[in-house]
């Protein structure tokens, strides 16, 4: 592990596994696969828990293909990189999302039936978890998103049981920040899948990811504070009736 950038996002990976105790010995892990940067990363920081700390589990790479044609050869290419081989599930999501349905918020049905997916895929795996590449940034801009078109303080959660289909989703990834994770998809000469989405960079998180960079820009640390002031929530913090 010669690459201070990959021993940096180890580090954070290892802590967030730690604190919230993401993977234990025995898990079978669905790694949910898109192709984008954040998922290359987060695959590879699993397999770095295996190489360099005594947890003992499995990880599978799930692409679930929405049927936009993507090329997902670099990826599978990547996971052989790694000795892992690539599951491709194929769905018609697209289709059903931007034909069928013509659905005014695209991103909120799609993001249902991806996790349907996932979810189906990774019981007929064996898996007992899903790993998402969701980053720090991700979790301060659906703060922001929950704050500003919500009217509440709603985020995902580091670890997430679903009781109904006996499954655990993960986010290894919570105490990096997009820009690391974009310099180590640099330096490892990673190919993301070009996403062909019609939605894709028109979305309200779009917009947060702007909002948070000017915030970033004139307050540096400005995304960790979000994070942690998450962390850090006082039982007299909110109002209460």
């Amino acid at each position: 592990m010669s690459n201070r950038r990959t021993k940096k996002i180890f580090k954070q990976v290892r802590n967030a596994n730690l604190k919230y105790n993401l993977i234990e010995n025995g898990d079978k892990i669905a790694a949910a696969m898109s192709g984008g940067k954040d998922s290359y990363i987060m695959l590879y920081s699993l397999t770095m828990l295996q190489k360099f700390t005594p947890l003992m589990f499995e990880v599978v790479p799930v692409n679930i293909d929405l049927g936009w044609q993507n090329d997902v050869e670099p990826l599978r290419k990547f996971c052989e990189r790694l000795d892992l081989t690539l599951h491709v599930e194929p769905t018609n999501i697209g289709q059903v999302v931007f034909d069928c349905r013509e659905e005014n918020n695209p991103c909120a049905l799609c993001a249902n039936l991806r996790r349907g997916a996932i979810n189906r895929v990774s019981k007929e795996l064996n898996c007992n978890k899903v790993a998402l590449g969701h980053h720090l940034d991700d979790v301060v801009h659906t703060l922001f998103l929950s704050i500003l078109f919500e009217g509440r303080h709603n985020v995902f959660k580091p670890k997430t049981y679903l009781d109904r289909m006996d499954i655990t989703f993960i986010r290894p990834l919570i105490y990096v920040e997009e820009r690391d994770i974009e310099l180590l998809t640099a330096s490892l000469n990673l190919i993301p899948v070009v996403n062909r989405c019609p939605a894709d960079g028109q979305t309200r998180r779009a917009d947060m990811k702007v909002l948070l960079d000017t915030i970033e820009k004139d307050y540096p640390g400005a995304r960790k504070q979000f994070l942690s002031s998450l962390e850090n929530i006082g039982p007299d913090s909110f109002w209460k009736y």
